[in-house]
């Protein structure tokens, strides 16, 4: 999921710039543990989905199986679900897996080129676990990410959780 997310935040990070009609196209790599563990955990895949503009909770399965085998074919790519952009993922898809960016071991960068091959822009995204996703910016702040889901019974200590289970009426496994 993390993988994914990242695509789909870089496509609308360049959607903001203005650059999503002038990408020609688009290199993913894929440093450390993705690249390592990446054919097996179908990263290469979720790139893929992510940069054709799906998200992970709202991919509908049909779509994505028919985004994939249109990434097999360049000229039908859909890039960012809205225009084509030429991609092949044996060049587009760069697997570093002897390098490893020091902020976390699932790193990726992507880069979008105009078709002189200028680069329109270049982003770092890391995939922290759990489908969350932090880039180049975020990964440095010392904050935590997205807050999550609402914890119904927070504690603080064993004593603390104890006490809440008693009185709330509820074994801890409860």
């Amino acid at each position: 999921m993390g993988p994914m997310t990242a695509a789909a935040r870089f496509v609308a990070r360049l959607g903001e710039g203005g650059g999503l009609g002038g990408t020609a196209r688009v290199r993913t790599t894929l440093y450390g543990s993705l690249a390592l563990t990446g054919r097996g955990h179908a990263t290469d895949r979720a790139v893929i989905l992510g940069l054709a503009g799906f998200a992970p909770a709202s991919l509908d399965p049909d779509a994505g199986v028919e985004a994939l085998a249109r990434s097999r074919r360049p000229d039908a790519w859909p890039w960012a679900r809205r225009t084509r952009c030429g991609f092949d993922a044996a060049r587009d898809i760069v697997w570093a897996a002897r390098e490893r960016k020091a902020q976390h071991p699932n790193a990726l960068t992507f880069t979008a080129f105009r078709a002189t091959g200028e680069i329109i822009l270049e982003r770092t995204y890391f995939s922290v676990g759990g489908g969350f996703v932090r880039d180049e910016d975020e990964i440095g702040r010392n904050e935590p990410g997205e807050a999550g889901p609402e914890l119904p019974h927070p504690y603080e200590s064993a004593a603390d959780l104890l006490a809440r289970a008693e009185a709330a009426g509820l074994t801890i496994a409860s």
